[in-house]
């Protein structure tokens, strides 16, 4: 079966990776959390230990659905550095396979040169990295197969973005239902 896979780098910002899997499991979506620290256990920026799914060297791309990437520093920065990953980011945008980011993290999109020609959103003052991209500010930017959020206060929108796109909106509003969001 199919993932959507979570990509987590030591000094990734915990809830921009954990509120989107918690989301995207509720709304019935297979999900993992892919370390590409050559270890199960990655910590965030806050110190929070979080043991990945798998590791990146034990996926296959056949059955990755959707690559997810959170912000936070130096996880952004330490995920754009990653051989493999920067690999499986250019497949996947040759392909045009559904890519998200969010924080710091679309400067991995950005900085290949993924997103010219595309509104996008990140973390202030990341907006640097966004070539040749149209830069809105907005909580979320969804652009063609991208889905990016703007920082931590966007990560649900983010997650409920990603469940829309695979589930539809009927099922974003069973699950915020469920979580007691208000609309």
């Amino acid at each position: 079966m199919k993932s959507i896979c979570i990509f987590l780098a030591t000094g990734f910002e915990e809830v921009e990776a954990l509120f989107p899997l918690d989301i995207l499991r509720r709304g019935g979506l297979s999900v993992k959390t892919v370390s590409v620290m050559g270890e199960p256990t990655v910590t965030g920026a806050h110190g929070v230990p979080v043991v990945a799914d798998c590791l990146i060297e034990d996926l296959n791309e056949a059955d990755i659905e959707m690559i997810v990437l959170p912000g936070g520093l130096p996880g952004a920065t330490n995920l754009d550095a990653h051989a493999g990953l920067d690999a499986l980011v250019r497949s996947f945008a040759a392909a045009g396979k559904p890519l998200a980011a969010i924080c710091a993290a679309p400067m991995v999109y950005g900085k290949r040169g993924l997103l010219k020609g595309k509104k996008a959103t990140c973390y202030p003052g990341f907006d640097k990295f966004l070539e040749g991209a149209e830069y809105t500010g907005n909580m979320v930017e969804i652009a063609d197969n991208f889905i990016l959020g703007k920082g931590p206060a966007a990560a649900y929108m983010f997650g409920f973005a990603i469940l829309e796109k695979f589930a539809g909106a009927a099922k974003v509003a069973e699950v915020k239902g469920g979580m007691l969001f208000a609309e």
